[in-house]
C-alpha cells in the first residue's frame, strides 16, 4: 500500500499508530538512506518482521524494483509493505515502472470538519477554517506553522524534486494566489506580474500541484450548445495556508477580510472533496461557467448519471436569485440534484430542485 499526502500531514503518525507493532524506516534519515540504496533488497528482508513500513519511499528509488522481486518471491503474502510519500509525480512514476497491479495508493488529505468534531482536542469548523486541515496547525499558532513549513518546502523539497526555484520568486506566486483565490488560471498574466515566461509558472504551478499545496478544477464539458469556461480554476487547497500568505491572524480579521467568499468556497469544496473522496473513490469534481457568467462552484460527477451541482455562499441569509441560477447551471450540466451551502445553521428547499443548506448540517452529509 501507497500513502501519498502533502508533508506533515499525518501519514507517519496514522502508519506508526494504527500498525505500530511494524518495523518502521526513514529513508530520508542519512544513514538509513545510504544502506538502503547499496542494497535495498537485503535492508529490505533483514528488517521485515510480518510488515515493513518506508517513510518518504521516494528517496531511495532503488527500493522499488527490490520490493517488486520480495513481493514476486511470494504474492500470496499481501499487505506486507506501506510505502509513505510526500511526492505524487516521483512516486508514482516510480510505482508504475516497477510496482503496476501489486500496490494500491490512497492519498491521505487534511483534516476535515467531522474529524476536528470528533477528535481530541474537539474543534469547531470556525477555527478549522481560520487554521486550516494540518494537524500541528490547527492545535496550535497556524501562523508560526505556516512559515516554518514554507521555509523548508522552498529551500529543502523543491531542490529534492529537482526545482531550482528562487525562494523570493516561489514566495511571490503563491502570495499572488492567495490574492487571485478560486480565479481562473492564466499563466500569461501571472507571468508577466513576476517577470517571468508563462512557461515558468506553468512549471511552478505543476510543482504545487504535485506537492499536494494547489488545487486545479477544470471545467465541467457537456455539449449542449453553450459557450463554457476552458481554463482551470485554482485554490490554494489549505484555508491555513491562504490566510497566512494573506496576513490573516483571526476570525474577525477574516470576517472583515475581501478574500472571504473565496476562502469559504476554497473551505467547503476542500472538506466535501476529501468525503466525496472517501465515499466515492471514481468520483471527479468540476466547476461550471458559461461566458455569460453563469456559474456553480463545484460539480460532482460520479459517473453513470450521477452528477450534483452545489453553490457555496458565504452569506447567511436566503438568496433566491443564487438559487435560481444554480437551477439554470443544474439543468444545463444535467445534474440530479442542487444545493446551496451557506454559514447558517439550518435547511430549506428554495426553488424547486434546489435546497439550501447549512455547513454545519452538511458535515456529516454527502449528496
Amino acid at each position: 500500500m501507497l500513502i501519498l499526502g502533502a508533508r506533515q500531514v499525518g501519514k507517519t503518525t496514522l502508519a506508526r499508530q494504527v500498525l505500530s507493532k511494524l518495523p518502521y524506516c526513514d529513508l530520508e534519515e542519512p544513514r538509513l538512506r545510504e544502506l538502503f540504496t547499496a542494497d535495498p533488497t537485503f535492508q529490505i528482508s533483514e528488517r521485515e518482521r510480518g510488515g515493513l513500513i518506508l517513510d518518504e519511499a521516494q528517496s531511495v528509488p532503488s527500493v522499488f524494483p527490490a520490493l517488486r522481486g520480495l513481493i514476486d518471491a511470494d504474492r500470496k503474502r499481501r499487505g506486507r509493505f506501506l510505502l509513505l510519500g510526500s511526492s505524487r509525480p516521483e512516486l508514482v512514476r516510480q510505482v508504475s515502472e516497477s510496482l503496476a497491479g501489486r500496490v494500491g495508493i490512497v492519498e491521505l488529505e487534511p483534516l476535515t470538519a467531522i474529524e476536528t468534531r470528533r477528535g481530541s482536542p474537539r474543534l469547531g469548523w470556525r477555527r478549522l477554517w481560520l487554521a486550516g486541515g494540518f494537524p500541528d496547525a490547527v492545535c496550535g499558532d497556524f501562523r508560526e506553522w505556516w512559515e516554518a513549513y514554507l521555509r523548508t518546502y522552498i529551500a529543502r523539497d523543491l531542490p529534492s524534486l529537482g526545482v531550482a526555484a528562487e525562494p523570493l520568486l516561489m514566495r511571490r506566486l503563491l502570495t499572488m494566489l492567495a490574492h487571485q483565490q478560486g480565479g481562473l488560471f492564466n499563466a500569461s498574466q501571472l507571468g508577466a506580474s513576476l517577470g517571468v515566461s508563462y512557461h515558468t509558472v506553468q512549471r511552478y504551478v505543476d510543482i504545487l500541484e504535485q506537492t499536494f499545496l494547489v488545487r486545479r478544477l477544470t471545467p465541467y464539458w457537456r455539449n449542449i450548445g453553450k459557450r463554457l469556461t476552458k481554463a482551470p480554476k485554482l485554490y490554494l487547497r489549505d484555508t491555513g495556508l491562504l490566510h497566512h500568505l494573506l496576513n490573516i491572524a483571526s476570525s474577525a480579521e477574516l470576517d472583515s477580510h475581501p478574500v472571504r467568499g473565496a476562502s469559504w468556497e476554497t473551505f467547503v469544496l476542500e472538506d466535501l472533496l476529501r468525503r466525496e473522496r472517501l465515499a466515492h473513490p471514481h468520483s471527479l469534481g468540476h466547476f461550471w461557467r458559461t461566458a455569460t457568467g453563469e456559474e456553480a462552484d463545484l460539480i460532482l460527477d460520479r459517473g453513470g448519471g450521477e452528477v450534483f451541482a452545489i453553490e457555496v455562499k458565504a452569506g447567511s441569509g436566503t438568496d433566491l436569485d443564487a438559487a435560481t441560477r444554480l437551477d439554470r447551471c443544474a439543468r444545463d450540466a444535467g445534474a440530479r440534484r442542487a444545493w446551496v451551502i451557506g454559514q447558517a445553521p439550518r435547511s430549506e428547499p428554495l426553488v424547486r430542485g434546489v435546497e439550501r443548506r447549512g455547513f454545519e448540517l452538511s458535515v456529516d452529509w454527502l449528496p
